[in-house]
């Protein structure tokens, strides 16, 4: 009689959890990591970097440290889409994009007068408002970067931990504080993970850690797609505080955070937060980088799991259960005037695309002290808003700020519109995004006016999904596609009705539909015009999206 077949099964791969396969790295990035100190990695730039410039930097530097102080290479300049994908040394300039980070939107006049001034001195006037609340610079070159951080951190400010395996800027409610629809401030949690947790304890994550914080009933932080968010919400027993969610983010794996059903307090936010980070760190999956965020952590263990760990492993209690926040799926923005707590209101603008050059930060900051305004703020959306506003100056305050390009009742079309940096910066992108994107709002708007009806519109230049383009009415993924010889060209793959919020989905995506670069504004304009002519009476874009015919979206 032989002798019974064993069935081997092949051991699982370790995925680099560190609370279960131990700190040792799996692959080059999380060996660079751990190397060499970040603050080395500074003082590096301000001894020897800055003096011998670009070429003397160590590519171990360069790649990936330069990351946690805030700096990328920028793509150089004319090189098209087809060469994306190519090693860094064929892709990168010699010049940088340097983020600074401004948690929970928060500015002074003086410091953007700050950001202006060095915009204007030391990156050929460049600022674009990101929809992380940051603002980034170009053609920064190294040898300017020691002046740089000197002058931002005179003015509070810094690019510390604002790109990298770190948790990045926390994004708040720009108008904490002061908004008549806020549920809690959220202003005292955001400056307590500021205080305490932002430091050497958190500089290697297993990837970038996105977070959000917001008591506002406009739900204005995006929080369906942060790694872990809180926004208000008011307990029937306890009072105000926040409703908690994880594992949310988009990329080439979108998926939307989930509430852990737990209610916590604005006191308990920060060691939330905090113990959140470091689940992450402990047990997040560092073998393959397109596995490392928490939310493939949150989809393998579910939330219930997480919670429990979250509670007994790490807190050391038990949140209480609290209720779930109505959604709110439109008006999320802050556009227009609106009216304060104290009787003033704030002012909410647009920059096209979140694009300003220097000279106008400059100039916004001058306007807005000359009305006696101090604080700025930005915003999730790429917009501008000025606070504590006297009513009686709105009406002369718009029309300067109207004479600076900066308008508080722009059209739908362009409040709606967001493009990620593109070909133009981006090594990562394989179409242009910004020039399209203000041709397509300049033609809407020729075509239609003033559509009665939000149209959110979103142009990103590759998968990463850096515009939300999953979660926009009409999202537009860069890629290359063939031309009519079957060459390779500029192109966008389609995604319609995305949507956050109640009935939350990531667009319907037509079969084998792309659309060539050249022809995306005819499109865009085609798919309007079906919307409106086929419309049922206050029936949005996205609903009719779900019901339209095909034909009538391609």
């Amino acid at each position: 009689m032989s002798a019974p077949t064993v069935k081997r099964t092949r051991a699982a791969k370790p995925e680099g959890q560190w609370l279960v396969d131990g700190p040792a790295p799996l692959n080059r990035d999380e060996e660079i990591k751990q190397e060499s100190e970040i603050w080395a990695v500074k003082q590096r730039v301000i001894d020897t970097y800055s003096k011998l410039g670009f070429d003397a930097i160590d590519r171990e530097d360069l790649y990936p440290r330069f990351k946690w102080l805030g700096l990328y290479t920028q793509r150089k300049q004319n090189l098209g889409g087809e060469h994306t994908g190519a090693d860094n040394s064929v892709l990168e300039d010699k010049y940088f994009m340097m983020r600074v980070r401004f948690d929970g939107g928060r500015c002074t006049t003086a410091q953007a007068r700050a950001v202006g001034e060095i915009s204007r001195d030391y990156a050929r006037s460049t600022v674009d408002l990101t929809d992380r609340q940051n603002i980034q610079l170009h053609w920064v070159q190294v040898e300017d970067v020691p002046a740089i951080w000197e002058k931002l951190e005179a003015h509070g400010l810094s690019t510390w931990d604002a790109c990298g395996d770190v948790p990045r800027v926390v994004l708040g409610s720009p108008v904490a504080g002061i908004a008549k629809d806020e549920i809690i401030d959220a202003t005292p949690a955001i400056e307590r993970i500021q205080e305490i947790f932002l430091d050497d304890e958190f500089q290697n994550l297993p990837r970038k850690f996105k977070s959000a914080i917001s008591g506002n009933a406009r739900q204005d932080v995006v929080h369906e797609i942060n790694d872990l968010a809180f926004i208000g919400v008011e307990h029937p027993e306890l009072g105000p505080g926040f409703e908690c969610y994880v594992g949310g983010g988009l990329s080439t794996n979108p998926m939307l955070a989930q509430s852990l059903g737990a209610f916590v307090t604005l006191e308990q936010v920060p060691d939330v937060w905090a113990n959140v980070v470091r689940i992450f760190r402990d047990y997040g999956y560092r073998r393959l980088r397109n596995r490392a965020r928490l939310k493939f952590l949150v989809a393998e263990w579910g939330v219930e799991r997480f919670r429990q760990i979250l509670e007994e492993d790490y807190l050391g209690y038990a949140l209480p259960d609290g209720p779930h926040a109505p959604n709110n799926l439109v008006d999320r923005d802050h556009i227009g005037v609106h009216e304060q707590v104290n009787g003033n209101v704030y002012i909410g603008v647009k920059p096209t695309l979140g694009h300003m050059s220097g000279e106008q930060l400059i100039a916004v900051a001058d306007t807005a002290e000359r009305f006696g305004v101090t604080q700025l703020r930005f915003t999730p959306f790429k917009e501008l808003l000025l606070i504590d506003v006297r009513k009686a100056d709105v009406e002369k305050l718009k029309l300067e700020l109207e004479a600076l390009g900066l308008t508080s009742e722009p059209s739908e079309f362009r409040r709606g519109i967001i493009s990620c940096t593109g070909l133009e910066y981006c090594k990562l992108a394989h179409v242009t995004t910004k020039s399209r994107a203000i041709e397509l709002a300049d033609e809407l708007e020729q075509r239609f006016g003033n559509l009665d009806s939000p149209i959110s519109i979103s142009l990103n230049g590759c998968p990463n999904a850096c515009a939300r383009h999953h979660v926009s009415d009409i999202g537009l993924k860069g890629q290359m596609v063939a031309g009519p010889d079957g060459e390779k060209v500029e192109g966008f793959q389609v995604h319609l009705g995305g949507t956050i919020g109640e009935g939350a989905n990531f667009g319907r995506k037509l079969r084998g539909h792309k659309v060539l670069s050249s022809e995306l504004t005819e499109y865009v304009t085609r798919v309007v015009q079906n919307y409106v002519d086929q419309r049922a009476s206050g029936e949005t874009f996205r609903a009719w999206v779900q019901r339209a015919e095909e034909d009538d979206l391609r």
